[in-house]
Parts: C-alpha cells; sequence; structure tokens
C-alpha cells in the first residue's frame, strides 16, 4: 500500500462491524474455533498495518517547519524517493544548489517512473510549490526539456515552479567547455557529468556570468554573451565560435526569455515571506556532502555546496529558521566518477552490488563503483551537517549476503590511527580501512513495512550504524516504490 493510502487512512475505517446476536450453531467445536483462529489472524494483520501507519504519520507530522533532505556519501543515495514522500506533508519544495547534474529517480502511486534533473522531486505532489533557487545553475533548453516531459506524463507544472531571478544561467558552450577541460586535464581527469557545471559556477565566481534576471534585459544580452563566449575561445583552443552563432543563441534566448517570464520569481522573497506565513518548506539536496567543494575529496568534487550551509547561500533563508535536516545514505557505498573510494570492493562482491542495486547513473548512465558502507566517512558528514536523522536506503540490496563489512576506523601503512577523514588525497590513497563483519540475512525483506519484522540480522546492522554514527536512522528504504520505506 502506498505511503500517501497509510497517511489518508481513518482509523473507523479498521473498526470491525458490531456483532449481530445469532442462535448457536449447532456446528462441532472444531470449526467454531476455527472461526475464532481466522478472526483473530485478521485483527492482528490489521493492527499490523495500523502500527505501520501511526509509525508513518507520526514521523511526517513531527518534522519540523523548515527540513532538509541532503546526501551523504558521493551522490545517488536515493535522495529524491525521500523528498517525494515527504513533500505530501511540505508545501514548498526547493532545490539549493547544483544543477542538472543532479539525477533523481522517484516513482508516482502508480508505479511510474520519472528522472528529474533541475526539476524538484516534490513536482507529483499536485500541491506542492517547486523552487530553483539562487544557488542553482539554470539550462533551459533541459529545463523546458524537462518541463515538457512531465507535462506529456500528466504532471502539471503550470504556476508550480519558481526559477529565481538571481541563478546563474548554463549555456551549451558551458557544456563544451567542460569536455575541452576534461580533455585538457587528460590522466588526471575529474570525471565530470559534462554537464557545464563547472565553467557555469566559474563564470560565476569571476563574476562575469549571467543570471536569469538578465533575460529581462534583451537589449544587453548579447553584448554579455558575447563577452562569455570571446573568454571561452580565448582560454580553449579547441573551441570556436562566430558572429552568426552569437546571433542565433541571443535570437533562440530571446524566445526563452518569453517562455520563462512567467517562472521568473525573487524567490528571495518568496521563500521568507512563506516562513513568515507559517508554510512547511522541504529543501532538497543534490549531489551530496562527500562531493562538496570544500569538505569533499577535492579536487573530485562538484562546484557547490551541497552541504547544510549551502542550504542558506543557495535559497537565502536564515541559519536559525532550519530544523531538521536528514541525511540520505545507501546501506553500501557507491561512487560515480575519479576520486579516493576507501572501502571499494574491486571483485565480484562489488559487481554483485552493482548489478542487485542497479548502478548505473540516472544523469549519464555511467557504471557506479561500489563498497562497503564507510562509517568515517558517514560520520565525518554528520559533524558537518548536524543531521537530526538518516535515511538508510537499499537496505534490500544486501539480502542474500552471508556477511556484510563497515568500514569503522582508518589507520595509515604503518598501522597509525587516522582520527577524521583526511583532506589529504596522498594520505587517504594509502589509508587502510579496518572493517567489523556482521552476519547478513536471506530472507526477501522488499515487501516488509513494520521495523520489527526485519530479520534480526539486518535489525542489528541498521542499529549498528546508528550506535556508529550517534545519529538515529528513522527511514529504511527497502525498495524503488514510494510505499517501499519503513518508519523506524
Amino acid at each position: 500500500m502506498p505511503v500517501s493510502a497509510f497517511l489518508s487512512l481513518d482509523p473507523a475505517a479498521y473498526l470491525l462491524p458490531a456483532a449481530r446476536p445469532r442462535p448457536r450453531p449447532p456446528a462441532p467445536r472444531l470449526r467454531l474455533r476455527r472461526v475464532v483462529v481466522l478472526r483473530a489472524a485478521s485483527v492482528s494483520a490489521v493492527a499490523e498495518e495500523s502500527s505501520a501507519a501511526a509509525a508513518a504519520r507520526g514521523r511526517l507530522e513531527s518534522l519540523s517547519q523548515v527540513a532538509g533532505v541532503l546526501g551523504t556519501q558521493w551522490g545517488d543515495e536515493g535522495k529524491g524517493k525521500l523528498v517525494d514522500i515527504l513533500a505530501q506533508r511540505f508545501d514548498v519544495v526547493a532545490r539549493c544548489q547544483g544543477g542538472a547534474n543532479a539525477g533523481h529517480t522517484i516513482y508516482n502511486s502508480e508505479g511510474k517512473k520519472f528522472s528529474l534533473h533541475l526539476v524538484p522531486s516534490g513536482i507529483l505532489n499536485e500541491n506542492t510549490q517547486c523552487v530553483i533557487g539562487n544557488g542553482a545553475v539554470v539550462h533551459l533548453p533541459g529545463f523546458f526539456k524537462e518541463i515538457d516531459g512531465l507535462e506529456s506524463n500528466g504532471v502539471s507544472c503550470k504556476g508550480r515552479i519558481l526559477v529565481s531571478d538571481r541563478a546563474h544561467l548554463l549555456f551549451d558552450f558551458h557544456q563544451v567547455v567542460d569536455g575541452l577541460r576534461e580533455v585538457e586535464l587528460g590522466n588526471s581527469f575529474i570525471g565530470t557529468t559534462k554537464r557545464g557545471i563547472g565553467p557555469c559556477y566559474s563564470n560565476k565566481v569571476i563574476r562575469n556570468g549571467l543570471r536569469v534576471s538578465d533575460l529581462r534585459h534583451m537589449d544587453t544580452f548579447g553584448a554579455k554573451l558575447n563577452t562569455l563566449l570571446k573568454d571561452a575561445a580565448t582560454r580553449f583552443k579547441g573551441f570556436e565560435y562566430s558572429s552568426k552563432t552569437l546571433k542565433e543563441e541571443v535570437e533562440k534566448y530571446e524566445r526563452f526569455a518569453e517562455r520563462l517570464g512567467p517562472y521568473i520569481t525573487d524567490t528571495v522573497h518568496f521563500m521568507n515571506e512563506s516562513i513568515l506565513q507559517k508554510k512547511k518548506i522541504l529543501v532538497e539536496g543534490g549531489q551530496a556532502t562527500m562531493l562538496d567543494i570544500d569538505f569533499g575529496t577535492y579536487p573530485f568534487v562538484t562546484s557547490s555546496s551541497p552541504s547544510a550551509g549551502g542550504i542558506c547561500t543557495g535559497l537565502g533563508i536564515a541559519p536559525r529558521t532550519l530544523g531538521d535536516i536528514i541525511g540520505v545514505v545507501k546501506a553500501y557505498t557507491t561512487r560515480v566518477g575519479s576520486g579516493p573510494f576507501p572501502t571499494e570492493l574491486l571483485g565480484k562482491t562489488g559487481d554483485l552490488l552493482r548489478a542487485s542495486g542497479m548502478e548505473f547513473g540516472t544523469t549519464t548512465g555511467r557504471p557506479r563503483r561500489c563498497g562497503w558502507l564507510d562509517i568515517v566517512a558517514l560520520r565525518y558528514c554528520c559533524q558537518i551537517n548536524g543531521f537530526s536523522s538518516l535515511n538508510l536506503t537499499k537496505l534490500d540490496v544486501l539480502t542474500g549476503l552471508k556477511e556484510i563489512k563497515l568500514g569503522t576506523s582508518y589507520c595509515t601503512e604503518d598501522g597509525k590511527a587516522i582520527d577524521s577523514f583526511p583532506a589529504d588525497l596522498d594520505l587517504l590513497e594509502q589509508t587502510k580501512v579496518k572493517y567489523e563483519a556482521l552476519p547478513g540475512w536471506e530472507e526477501d525483506i522488499s515487501s516488509v513495512r513494520d521495523y520489527d519484522d526485519l530479520p534480526e540480522t539486518a535489525r542489528l546492522y541498521v542499529e549498528r550504524i546508528e550506535e556508529l554514527v550517534g545519529i538515529p536512522v528513522h527511514y529504511i528504504g527497502v525498495g524503488p516504490g514510494r510505499d517501499a520505506l519503513i518508519y523506524k
């Protein structure tokens, strides 16, 4: 049963009809005993279902007015699914950073799959207002393609998406530059999605980028765009453009400006007014803390701040307005692209996790590198973000493994303990991981909805993670569907 169905359940629906007086049946005692047993089983099932519904309702109703959902690893943890579920209890869902390099796969109540990149994952909930904040970068051709795809599948976007007038515009040439930059780096390439995110943020930081608000001034738009193109041509020998190319691009953006007009909003004002009006706001992070420009495995990181600080800078809301921040973590670890990965599994177990978990990028389709859950990295992310709780996803993928390991600590080659996640990549590449082995389970848990119904060894695994990081696990994913979630 979908979570939305649990939330709308009326307790009165579970009341058994009043017993009617009837003559004592002449049936044997054995048959009467059978009826009693069946009724007891039915009442037990109702109680169990009600318990799961109550757990869901309790968790959702207890969330703060402004809450956030952030990744705790190297992305792809399943943030979109949790945002989609939680959005049923929120008025606004906002993206605060990143761009179309964030790929979120979610399923509607009928089980239909949607792959979102820039549009917030709350879009499937028809009463939710979606916001793309000032900290994001917006590729308009991709944005409109995404909207057209949603509309063609029956998801209304009209009047439901607001785009910050302070957000920076990402152009096609940024994607070309992204590829040229990777080629230039050779064997030291970062492994970006080649969506132009880094070059766009680079222009933002050196202060020659174009923002959504520039679309209101098309008389000067061409000159500003020419400055950007000229800069790229000077920097990269393989990049060429002409006056004809510039003219065509300006004409294209004149059409985009007209279409985007109804979406453009001062979202800083909108967000703060929403807070004053006591509306419930959910912030959806892209990427993850281990890809943060400051805290991640630099330079193999993204170009923005997908940690808690990025919520305030990316939306223009004050830190004191933030309440619950939920960290989303896979029951194992994955990474796409280059960069250190201490708990990576290069053998059959890694291949098994990749196949069972369908670990291929939503945005690029690239196979993800897989490994055991890295507790050192997770604890580091918990310190940075101050998570109130965790969402452990894809626990079902571990089913069938006889033994499951947790990377609990790091040490140098000579055995010296490393206290935290190191910034030095040379040290990180040489780091040895100490593991703790736990027993696995064979039972299929994809249909489990009550925590107590999980196999004992699965509960032991969840509770050991809680113990090691000091943060409670309140949500457990056991499948891709909306209803495949356990509220603990």
